[in-house]
């Protein structure tokens, strides 16, 4: 892949989680709700992984 693509790729990932995050807020929930559900989302894909 090369360097240009990739860094774009990073940028992309980088703008959609702020963009999430910034919209998650301005609706009102808590930051703690948001990060259980990240934690339990990374959990759940690992515990996949697994089988």
């Amino acid at each position: 892949m090369p360097l240009t693509s990739f860094l774009g790729l990073i940028a992309l990932v980088i703008l959609g989680a702020g963009l999430t995050l910034s919209l998650a807020l301005s609706l009102g929930v808590p930051l703690p709700v948001i990060a259980l559900v990240a934690m339990l989302g990374s959990l759940a894909l690992g515990l996949k992984r697994w089988h």
